[in-house]
């Protein structure tokens, strides 16, 4: 495919817009995580009975995830009916309104049982919201990326992905440091109110971006795009968005580190500082904006499939090695731990995921195939947090227990790999083709 004269400066704009547009609309999603492992349980929910404040708290960070299968759904279609840009603009306004007023919130004291359904309301507006953000994030650069670096340029809205949760940590970790009443009473709702900064940055960074040359020549060819693109990708590409949404379960991984194992440490069980802690997470996002691209980069080389069996292998055994480093209470071998699990050996999958599941669709359904895969494996993902939370026992510090199910969630994504097809060295214009012609060819689903 021949890329216009006008596009050839866009690579590098659609790479930075999806690397800032992602780390602001994802530091809004991650700074609910550690809100609902340090301060919901107590501000939303009954404080009489600890254990269920916290499960309850846990399991409205999942909620955001079961609503993002319905999120990808609309954002899908609607992003490969309309273009990349638009679902990119709208999921960046979406995420900072829903999350600015989250700090908005009155607590339960206040108007009791209805605190927390405001709050669960509000958090499935932020799944919708991420649902189509990394999709039509992943669809823009990987159309605008040169052919041989695909996996390179994709890989910066997972390291944009990353650098939102270190900002995240970071703000949280002045914050964890208020005294109680101060934290309880105003300080949590800081870095929720900064979401409007937030959503005023990104929103005048992607709107100067370009839509793809590919769905812009594909809109313009005689076929059009498809009117129903999940009917096209149902029937095309079914085993593919399989493969997808085993391969999402990987996020995992990162579901029980960021949430259910910060938890866990500061626990009565483990007694490590809120502070302390965050700066283990922060460490380790700050070795995944180094590991992220430079894993992505290898894949260009030797292909998607070694290296997401890499991280995805690997982290069902880092995980159990930083676990185990939390129960010692140990924290230099909590930190060591969790910057190796998470922040290199993670990154390895990560950071090719993106280029990986979006190479296995042509451009007609690349975005609802990456958006409804994705987040299918992800709302799994996100509910691991709760089931880990349930089975660690009465007291919450089994982490055995919790590490083993960490492996088996893992297990999946690598099986996924393994049947998958290598695609690095595919042209970009022969993505998605089937039997040796495209399959749209095959669809009287037609604009």
């Amino acid at each position: 495919m021949t890329v216009p004269a006008a596009h050839q400066g866009q690579p590098r704009k659609a790479a930075l817009a999806a690397w800032i547009g992602s780390a602001l609309e994802y530091y809004d999603f991650f700074i609910y995580g550690s809100a609902a492992a340090l301060i919901f349980p107590k501000v939303f929910f009954d404080e009489s009975d600890p254990a269920t404040a916290t499960l309850l708290s846990l399991a409205t960070f999942g909620v955001a995830y079961a609503a993002r299968p319905l999120g990808a759904l609309f954002l899908g279609h609607f992003g490969d009916r309309l273009g990349r840009k638009r679902i990119m603009l709208f999921t960046l306004l979406l995420m900072g309104v829903s999350t600015f007023l989250i700090g908005c919130l009155p607590t339960r004291a206040q108007i009791g049982g209805a605190a927390p359904v405001l709050l669960v309301l509000l958090r499935v507006l932020q799944g919708i919201s991420a649902a189509g953000e990394q999709a039509s994030a992943n669809s823009m650069t990987l159309e605008h990326a040169p052919p041989h670096r695909r996996g390179y340029f994709t890989s910066f809205t997972l390291n944009g992905t990353q650098a939102g949760q270190l900002l995240a940590t970071l703000v949280f970790i002045p914050v964890a440091s208020l005294p109680e009443d101060q934290l309880l009473t105003w300080g949590w709702r800081i870095p929720f109110w900064l979401s409007v900064a937030v959503a005023v940055v990104g929103w005048f960074i992607r709107r100067n971006v370009e839509e793809t040359p590919a769905f812009v020549q594909q809109a313009a060819a005689a076929e059009g795009v498809a009117r129903m693109p999940l009917l096209v990708l149902l029937r095309d590409h079914w085993a593919d968005v399989l493969r997808v949404i085993a391969g999402a379960l990987v996020a995992s991984v990162s579901t029980i580190f960021t949430v259910w194992a910060l938890a866990y440490a500061t626990s009565d069980a483990v007694g490590l500082d809120r502070s302390d802690m965050l700066w283990v997470g922060a460490l380790a996002n700050l070795a995944a904006l180094g590991a992220i691209p430079l894993w992505a980069h290898l894949s260009d080389r030797v292909g998607r499939r070694p290296v997401y069996l890499a991280g995805a292998a690997g982290s069902a055994v880092m995980m159990a090695a930083y676990l185990w480093a939390i129960s010692t209470g140990s924290y230099p071998l909590v930190l060591l731990f969790g910057v190796l699990a998470f922040g290199v050996v993670y990154s390895a999958a990560n950071g090719v995921w993106p280029s990986f599941y979006g190479e296995m669709f042509a451009t007609r359904v690349r975005l609802s195939g990456m958006a409804l895969g994705t987040q299918i494996g992800f709302a799994i993902a996100g509910f691991a947090v709760t089931f880990a939370a349930q089975i660690a026992g009465p007291d919450g510090d089994d982490w055995g227990a919790v590490a083993l199910f960490t492996a088996a969630l893992c297990v999946p994504p690598v099986l996924a790999a393994l049947t998958a097809r290598e695609t690095h060295k595919v042209p970009s214009e022969r993505l998605g083709l089937r039997e040796g012609r495209p399959a749209q060819d095959r669809t009287p689903v037609e604009a």
